[in-house]
């Protein structure tokens, strides 16, 4: 093998005020035979050779949101360097081995039809995909796929087009939106066994926790930080855009899900210690010190906010007042396991149940606003004031009233919307264990979208385009994510406010299993409470399912009208229900 010279390019991208982001990328050449590889202007010749490899790097000055000092240049030959002494073969292997160490976690077998071996674009526009179950385990393979692929430690978070932006200047600039859509994103992170890959959102936290302990202390004088409605590569945590959808102040609070989650799905408790609980209890001071009394109940309510995006501003949301009191709930459970802050976490209890509380309205919904104003024929694609059922569990099937009411307000909102928003609904069907109704939101999250030509109008609503990506419409990969996520709700739900050491955790097997999907398995989902479970079914009835312990814990095992309690050992397995 021979290698050769390198074709250079460097570049700035102004920032007003600075002195702008510097970028730098090399191409080196390695030809195999006895051709020969020059550089001609800008442009580089291979001739006479067998094969080439090009070994592309890039490098950038950015290390962080305040501090862009780096040099791309060294940067990209490190990557080059990295590379030398492995030929193609190496590299491949190398990349192969790292994919598979993450992909094949997790396997999704749904029964095959000759459907199956169809071009994708085909199967995608075919007007019954009722006989095609695999095409969703499609769509949930490329999910994970997708996440591997744009999330991983050391990287930036996926953002609303994750890193398949081909555009300078993509819709919603590429950023991330934290009233769902960044939150979507992670959705399926832990339960498709994939923790690993939420580096980038924890360190993105940590950055929104120090820009927004400024934005806290100048818009609110409160204590803590607060991030609202969006954020970018520099960690902006102060409302923009219009007043109503730009200030809402709960999206840090929302993000904070995901650090108890991680600590709930791995039982880390120095994750908890170091990383989680700071950043939760930060958060928590700010609501105790922006929550007002509202004088005609006395109730807790937040505010000044909007019911993202629907409605305008207003004081307390029910979505607010969710999220809020999930905060408090899991930020007092952690000081508690960790056996810190006592008083203030008697505190925290307190204030969440003076907290306005979920309400049912006059047409039986479940109230989106303090006020009883609830349209039902408004379709709006949010469903903001549901969080409570999901990705949140305050509303459950312990809480039937409520369930009900957050039933009829989904039915309210119809099956339609942007693909995002039909992977929300598709996973707020899997939690009232519709598996029916859950499946026909799945086929409209596959409806077969082209690209518009030029000139042409995009066709409304959302669905997957031809390369599966997501349509919102523009592309936009959120709703690839939730539909993964939402593939294993329909088929196990581990659910829990808290996570006491004596504790028990409940898993539901097959909620919501569709009708159509009579036989299949899955196996390597990650549930709360350190478990992996592996289930298979036939003729849409349990066959067994295989529990792993990664902890100890006790669990409740529901399938239907039969429960088991018991606990494995910690690194032992057990079988259930094996018919």
């Amino acid at each position: 093998m021979f290698c050769l010279k390198r074709k250079e390019f460097c570049g700035k991208h102004r920032r007003e005020g600075t002195d702008g982001v510097r970028f730098a990328a090399r191409l080196e050449a390695r030809i195999e035979g006895a051709g020969a590889v020059t550089v001609e202007g800008d442009a580089i010749k291979v001739t006479d050779a067998d094969a080439v490899t090009l070994v592309l790097a890039a490098g950038t000055s950015f290390v962080k949101y305040n501090d862009i000092s780096a040099n791309p240049v060294e940067r990209a030959e490190n990557i080059i360097r990295a590379a030398q002494g492995k030929d193609f073969a190496k590299l491949q292997s190398a990349h192969i081995d790292d994919h598979r160490s993450l992909f094949r976690r997790m396997t999704l077998n749904l029964e095959p039809t000759p459907a199956a071996t169809l071009p994708t674009d085909q199967r995608l526009s075919a007007e019954d995909k009722i006989n095609d179950p695999q095409l969703a385990a499609l769509l949930f393979n490329f999910g994970r796929y997708l996440l591997i692929a744009c999330s991983r430690p050391g990287s930036q978070a996926a953002n609303l087009q994750g890193v398949w932006t081909e555009s300078l200047r993509p819709s919603w600039g590429s950023k991330y939106t934290t009233n769902i859509n960044l939150e979507m994103n992670y959705w399926p992170a832990e339960v498709a066994n994939l923790s690993e890959l939420t580096a980038p959102l924890f360190d993105l936290l940590d950055d929104v926790v120090e820009t927004g302990t400024r934005t806290a202390q100048i818009h609110y004088n409160a204590r803590g930080w607060v991030l609202h409605h969006n954020t970018d590569i520099w960690r902006g945590t102060a409302p923009i855009n219009n007043a109503n959808h730009g200030i809402w102040p709960t999206g840090g609070a929302w993000l904070c899900l995901h650090l108890w989650d991680h600590y709930l799905f791995s039982g880390n408790r120095e994750f908890l210690s170091n990383r989680a609980y700071p950043v939760m209890l930060a958060a928590s001071k700010f609501f105790i010190d922006t929550l007002v009394e509202d004088p005609a109940t006395g109730n807790l309510i937040s505010g000044p906010s909007n019911s993202p995006e629907h409605g305008g501003l207003v004081m307390g949301p029910t979505m607010d007042h969710q999220i809020i009191r999930g905060l408090f709930s899991w930020t007092a459970e952690a000081a508690r396991i960790l056996g810190v802050d006592a008083a203030f976490a008697d505190s925290l209890d307190v204030y969440r149940k003076r907290i306005a509380p979920n309400m049912i309205g006059r047409h039986g919904q479940l109230q989106e606003w303090l006020e009883d104003k609830d349209d039902p024929r408004n379709t709006h694609r949010h469903v903001s004031h549901l969080w409570g059922v999901f990705p949140g569990d305050e509303i459950n099937w312990d809480t039937p009233q409520m369930l009900a009411a957050a039933r009829q307000s989904l039915e309210f909102r119809g099956d339609g919307g942007t693909g995002w928003a039909i992977g929300w609904k598709l996973a707020l069907w899997a939690r009232l264990r519709d598996g029916a109704r859950a499946h026909n939101i799945l086929l409209n999250q596959l409806a077969f979208v082209q690209e518009p030509r030029e000139g042409e109008t995009a066709r409304p609503g959302g669905g997957t385009y031809p390369n599966l990506f997501g349509a919102h419409p523009p592309f936009q990969i959120d709703g690839n994510f939730a539909a993964t996520a939402a593939i294993i709700e329909l088929l196990v739900q581990s659910i829990s406010l808290t996570d006491a050491p004596d504790s028990q955790r409940e898993i539901v097997l097959l909620p919501a299993l569709p009708p159509t999907w009579k036989n299949g398995s899955i196996s390597g989902i990650r549930l709360r409470g350190g478990f992996d479970i592996d289930i298979t079914w036939e003729n849409g009835k349990l066959k067994e399912a295989t529990l792993h312990s990664k902890l100890g814990r006790k669990f409740k095992l529901v399938y239907g009208e039969q429960v088991i309690e018991a606990t494995i050992p910690v690194g032992e397995s057990r079988t259930f229900f094996k018919n």
